[in-house]
This record gives C-alpha cells, structure tokens and sequence, in this order.
C-alpha cells in the first residue's frame, strides 16, 4: 500500500490529502460565484484554490502532484483556510508537510511492540464490570476483560492473531447490527488509520490491515478515499448484545504511557440506571455466570 504509492505516479499523501479534500468544497463555500455550465469535477479547480490560498497555479498544481514538497507553515495554513478543514485536520495537514520534507528511508520503520504489561491486565480486571479492551494505533485488540471482549459480537470466536477491531467492522456482517450507528463507527475507524497512514505510511502494522481491507470492503474504499482524519476519543455508543439487548455506554479512550500507539477504552453507565444493570448482566454473561433469574434477564434483554 504505502510505500508504492509515496513513490508512484499518484503523488504523495500531502498531495492526495489536498486533492480529496479539494474536491470536497464548493465554489459557493469557498465565497466564489458559480460559473454557466456543468462543472467536469466536483469541488474546487486547482486555479480557483491556488488563488483563493495566494499561491501560484504551477506551485500548488506540483504540491498536488508531489513535486513540491517543503510548502511553508503560512502555505499550509493559507490552505486549510481555503478547505475549510476544522482543527484536527488542519494538525494532520501540517504533519503531512513535515513528513513531505522528510527523505524517504531506506527500509520500512519496524513495527511498534503488541505487549502490554501485567499491570495492564490487572487494571482490565479491577474495571469490571465496565466493559475495557486495549487496542494497538491499527486497532489490534491487544487486551481485555470479559464485557469489553463480548461488546465485539463473535469476535471471541476469531484466532486472537486476527482480533482487530476495523477487520471485524468492516468484514464481520454481524457488526452491522451490534451499533445503533454503525455508519458513524466506520468513518471514525478509517479516520484512525488514514491518520497513521499519512504521518507513517509504511508502517508494516498498517500495510497489510489497509490491503485486506481495500481488497475486500467497498464501504473502506469509499471512505479511504474521502481522506477524512478525525478519530472519536470519547462519547456515547448504543450497542445490540445477544442475551443481554440493547444498551447505551459511554466511553473514554485513554493513551497508555510507555506503550506507543496503545490505547485503553473503557465504558460506563451511570450507577442504578437500566443501561448500568445491563452492563453488569454483560459482564455476567460474559463470564458464563448463570446470571441473574429468567424473568430479570428477560426484562434487561427488553
């Protein structure tokens, strides 16, 4: 994936960022008159952005092109401005300007560590029964406590090897009905890896995962191809889970210090709601427990 294409006819991903997002704002709101006629391509011409940014139409068409690779921080912040982009992909349009300059290495950069610790598992298990996982910056499921492990619906059944969250997203039908919003959960997936992918592109961590999945799901093409960046930290998902039913969590994601890359998410409801009594009969069913009586699970599962 990565290193073909930093090298190939298609540009770099400073380029291909530009272009996708280019594409993606209208003459109207960029502040232009639309002119007669159909426009051939949707968004902005690479003459109306160049001028717009105040650069010339030769520079900006060889930044897109990656033939130009060192655009200043005043280039780069001209033409957020022009793209509209919010904070976050203003950042990653900077770091992309960095990584432009930067001269290609000889062999690709070794993969981070997959370990996680002892004191990691013990802190998965003092969670409970909040639902916690531990997951690699490609989304590798790393470690987790038994909820956190069964709000993935039938991952417990894959070889550990291939327990990866945007695999099972993308490629486990099932996912689609365990999220009241599964749309959401795969643009912020493929935000994650499309920001790894412009800052470390050929991370070995990462080729292969992209490969499988732009060889095997159009709805990662699709979406690998906007080039959006921004990943959810925190928030609220609504989750369907056999045996238990339908439940609504919140969630934080943390950074683990030491372990580059690696990430903890925990869940959790509010003590003496009905999404809390839920939580714990998931923790419960998780475990095997036989679980509170029939006629209480019946009711949670409603």
């Amino acid at each position: 994936m990565a290193r073909e294409q930093r090298n190939g006819s298609d540009g770099t991903e400073l380029g291909r960022f530009l272009r996708a997002h280019r594409t993606r704002v209208t003459p109207e709101q960029a502040g232009l008159k639309a002119g007669p006629g159909l426009r051939r391509t949707p968004g902005l011409r690479r003459e109306e952005l160049a001028t717009l940014a105040g650069v010339s139409i030769d520079y900006y068409t060889r930044l897109e092109r990656g033939k130009e690779s060192h655009p200043s921080p005043s280039v780069v912040d001209a033409l957020a401005r022009v793209l509209l982009l919010d904070e976050h992909a203003h950042e990653h349009l900077r770091d992309l300007a960095v990584c432009a300059a930067r001269p290609i290495a000889a062999e690709p950069p070794t993969a981070p560590t997959s370990s996680v610790g002892p004191g990691v598992g013990l802190l998965l298990e003092s969670l409970r029964p909040h639902p916690a996982v531990v997951v690699s910056r490609t989304m590798d499921l790393l470690a987790w406590n038994p909820g956190g492990l069964r709000l993935f619906v039938g991952m417990e059944q894959w070889p550990v090897e291939k327990r990866n969250v945007a695999r099972w997203i993308f490629l486990n039908p099932g996912a689609r009905t365990v999220f009241d919003h599964w749309d959401e959960q795969i643009r912020a997936c493929v935000g994650r890896l499309r920001a790894l992918a412009g800052t470390d592109p050929d991370a070995p961590d990462l080729v292969g995962l992209v490969d499988e999945l732009l060889a095997e799901s159009p709805e990662f093409v699709q979406l690998w191809d906007r080039y959006d960046v921004r990943a959810h930290t925190h928030g609220t998902k609504t989750f369907h889970i056999p045996d238990v039913g339908t439940l609504t969590l919140d969630y934080q994601s943390m950074q683990l210090e030491g372990f580059p890359g690696h990430r903890m998410v925990a869940h959790y409801a509010e003590p003496g709601t009905p999404d809390h009594d839920k939580m714990v009969l998931l923790d419960m069913v998780a475990t095997g427990s036989d679980g509170p009586d029939a006629k209480l699970a019946e009711e949670q599962r409603n």
